[in-house]
């Protein structure tokens, strides 16, 4: 009884502390149902889960900004505003509000000068990251969510052995929930030179509140101007193999970028390189950021892209803010790929308005899914927003991993970002926003390609399953701005 109390107590105080913060007024009411409903396993549920930490700024990030090669790259990549002026009138429009909108939240240019190119599947795209990794001269710099030491995660760590074998610098970032490297693995990498460090380590033996907050990035740079983005991680799970189970197809999209959005990418990952070194590696970081890492380029194609990145870090949603106005500025289509749809209030409000004003808005996820409460709480929001109007395709053939976006045939988005709380607010994202008419056109034809592996709901039958079915999707909902 004693003990009830005292939890009752504390759960108290993280109430107060709850609604003193001021959240997410529905992830605000999930943490305090949890703290009521749940004796003990609520309180863990909001320590490790329930905590906002924007506002707190835990992370500290040294600023790049003032360091002489990302300030020469900012001014070159921010001053060529004839041409970007011509492109606005011809082409951006409307579009030109999500341009200013990073540029204003986090210095984020748009860069003109770039070759793009689509990798489908995670056979396409190592395939192609190896081939970069192979012809690297002066440095690789990883950032991954996932690195498994399996089948295609050492050969991966081959590919940057031999690099370091002809004196390439190779640096890794890898998430320390999310991976699972040996430590045989880790020695493999220390004893070729190669620098490694987990995002956030935790260990059971000192389990932290820090759990919650996962690089779910997934970037490679190859010489800085070199880059990849995109969903998927380094895992068997990821690469097709002919003898493997058609059931356990994987379908995802990367994007390998040559050009000047590689400095922005080469930014990013600088901030986190230098957060998760900390006093291990350099007490002055300046040093470490050399003019290399900033190449000359002289690109001849002209796919214009801007880099976005969020996560707990930054002072705003930046992604989610780039998704909603593109939503808001569509006129004909939307067409949206995700493996995970828990919409938070504002995007919900965004897609169902977009269609209920007659934009055409297709969404394709996994019919199966990898996680079962993830799956259930995407399916509560199925009903209202095929009233509204909205098309739902369940991809069949395997796991859909796709995060993508197409608008009106001219705008697209591309990487590692979910229509979710988690990938809008908690984890640390990267997307790259396009704006070119034949790219996307590209992911149109892959969205229409897919749509035969797919089964479209329809809305009469939705409605006619069963109450257990129903319960299912209420329940996990209660948790989506948790998930």
């Amino acid at each position: 009884m004693a003990s009830l109390i005292g939890n009752y107590l504390v759960a108290t105080g993280a109430a107060f502390f709850l609604i003193r913060n001021n959240q997410n007024p529905h992830k605000t009411l999930s943490s305090l149902l949890f703290l009521v409903a749940l004796p003990f396993v609520g309180l863990a549920i909001y320590y490790f889960f329930g905590l906002e930490y924007r506002k707190q700024k835990i992370f500290k990030r040294k600023d790049l900004n003032s360091h002489e090669h990302v300030t020469k790259w900012n001014k070159r990549l921010m001053n060529d505003e004839e041409e970007l002026g011509k492109y606005e009138t011809t082409f951006l429009e409307d579009r030109l509000k999500m341009v200013k909108l990073l540029r204003h939240n986090e210095r984020a240019p748009l860069t003109l000068r770039n070759d793009l190119k689509l990798l489908y599947n995670g056979e396409n795209a190592f395939e192609a990251i190896f081939e970069a990794l192979d012809q690297a001269k002066d440095h690789i710099h990883l950032e991954y969510f996932i690195f498994n030491d399996d089948n295609i995660g050492n050969k991966f760590i081959d590919h940057l052995i031999a690099a370091r074998k002809r004196d390439v610098n190779v640096k890794l970032i890898y998430d320390s929930v999310g991976s699972d490297l040996s430590n045989a693995a880790k020695r493999r990498m220390t004893d070729a030179g190669i620098l490694h460090y987990p995002f956030m380590p935790v260990l059971f033996s000192r389990f932290t509140r820090k759990a919650n907050y996962r690089d779910h990035r997934k970037i490679v740079i190859v010489d800085g101007h070199i880059g990849f983005l995109g969903g998927i991680n380094v895992s068997d799970d990821y690469v097709n193999t002919p003898d493997r189970d058609p059931k356990d197809y994987w379908r995802d999209t990367h994007l390998r970028i040559e050009g000047h959005a590689v400095k922005s990418l080469q930014a990013q990952w600088l901030l986190n390189w230098f957060f998760v070194c900390d006093d291990q590696y350099s007490k002055d970081a300046d040093e470490e950021i050399e003019g290399s890492f900033f190449p000359e380029i002289d690109e001849k194609k002209n796919k214009p892209v801007q880099i976005a990145a969020s996560g707990p870090d930054t002072d705003w949603s930046n992604i989610m803010e780039a998704i909603f106005t593109g939503i808001n500025s569509a006129d004909t289509r939307i067409r949206i790929t995700t493996p995970y749809f828990i919409p938070n209030e504002a995007i919900l409000t965004a897609i169902k308005s977009a269609a209920r004003s007659g934009v055409e808005v297709e969404l394709m996820v996994p019919r199966i899914g990898d996680s079962w409460a993830a799956r259930y709480a995407s399916r509560s929001y199925f009903e209202e927003i095929m009233e509204c109007g909205i098309k739902i395709f369940w991809y069949c053939k395997g796991m859909l991993h796709s995060k993508t976006m197409v608008v009106d045939g001219m705008f697209a988005t591309i990487g590692t970002c979910n229509i979710d709380y988690r990938s809008f607010d908690i984890n640390f994202e990267i997307n790259a926003l396009v704006f070119d008419k034949e790219f996307a056109q590209e992911l149109n034809d892959k969205f229409d390609e897919d749509k035969k592996e797919c089964e479209q709901i329809d809305l009469e039958e939705w409605k006619e399953r069963s109450l257990t079915y129903k319960f299912k999707e209420s329940f996990c909902k209660l948790w989506a701005p948790l998930l």
